[in-house]
């Protein structure tokens, strides 16, 4: 090989070998970031109180149905109607019972009649006493009879058990209904309820007659615990909670969202945690950014159910290591400055 041939090489080399530098050094450059840290902790050391999520419902609440096939003669209110409580709402066709009830009537008084003729026999001595016995058999199942024919057609007045206001209206005149269909859906005027569930941690600190503050539609109140379940949902694993508003519930609706607020113990979850301000997402992983050397450093957590604003660490931190709040496009290795 020549010379010439030699050094063109050499200088070829050289120059690829300075391209890969600059394009390295190119690469790493990346502008000083300014941030704000944030410390992590036991859950409980910078958080006192949480809130769940409610839903406001009325305390009473009723789906209306019948225990009879028939149809609906009649539908007397429509949706956003107040009711008494005992007024009317549907009617259904009773023609075959009120022929039914004549004819337990007609047996009624023939029944009557013939126990009176035997009672008065059986004074004069002229009656035996099963034959007494047997007019009063007459006449007690000529009653039942009659009682038995009047429940059904009452069956076929569908009345409001309270006053309320008709939520939803389930059927039209004409329409054949049967056991246990859904006719109307009522809610009561009285007192209004929060619904919620809570994780184990958050029910431990919480018994049925607690007062918590509320607060829906810019509104605060209080509510007192009126139900809590000491299961839970075995795919959630949450429980059940019903509270009754006592205060600032006059100007709410059902169906409003609400947040409840729950106390709060440092006792029922040890574990360090951290704000959710802090997090970094990707995909299904989640992880912060910690400060080392001056540079960010990425850090996968394995999280717990979040608790208020704050999600407990199982694992990838270690207590008094601070992270970065907000990191917004930080990068793994990026220059930072903390800001004060």
């Amino acid at each position: 090989m020549s010379r010439v041939t030699t050094l063109s090489i050499l200088a070829l080399l050289l120059t690829a070998v300075g391209c890969q530098k600059h394009e390295a050094a190119k690469a790493i450059i990346l502008p000083t970031a300014k941030v704000h840290l944030v410390s992590n902790g036991a859950a409980g050391d910078n958080v006192t109180e949480s809130w769940v999520a409610a839903t406001l419902s009325a305390t009473q609440r009723a789906t209306l149905s019948t225990r009879m096939a028939a149809s609906v003669k009649k539908v007397h209110v429509v949706e956003g109607s107040r009711v008494a409580a005992g007024a009317l709402l549907v009617s259904l066709a009773d023609d075959d019972l009120q022929s039914g009830l004549k004819a337990a009537e007609a047996g009624l008084a023939a029944a009557t009649a013939y126990h009176r003729r035997v009672e008065n026999l059986q004074k004069q001595g002229a009656s035996t006493p099963s034959e007494l016995e047997m007019a009063q058999t007459q006449l007690a199942q000529a009653q039942a009879g009659l009682a038995g024919v009047k429940a059904n057609i009452a069956y076929t007045q569908i009345r409001a058990p309270f006053a309320g206001v008709v939520q939803a209206k389930r059927v039209s005149d004409g329409d054949f209904v049967g056991p246990g269909m859904p006719l109307v859906d009522l809610e009561g005027q009285g007192s209004l309820e929060l619904q919620a569930t809570v994780s184990e941690s958050e029910s431990k600190n919480l018994k049925s007659g607690q007062t918590l503050p509320f607060e829906s539609d810019g509104h605060t109140g209080t509510a007192q615990i009126t139900a809590l379940a000491p299961g839970g949902d075995p795919i959630s694993h949450r429980s059940s909670l019903r509270a009754r508003i006592l205060k600032g519930g006059a100007d709410l609706r059902t169906g409003s969202f609400a947040r409840l607020q729950l106390p709060f113990s440092a006792k029922a979850t040890p574990e360090l945690s951290v704000p959710r301000t802090a997090l970094v997402q990707r995909g299904e992983l989640n992880g912060v950014f910690i400060i080392k050397d001056g540079k960010a450093q990425l850090r996968w957590l394995s999280l717990g159910e979040a608790e208020g604003d704050r999600f407990p660490v199982k694992a990838g931190l270690v207590k008094g290591e601070a992270v970065v709040d907000q990191p917004g496009d930080l990068k793994d290795g990026q220059p930072v400055e903390v800001a004060k």
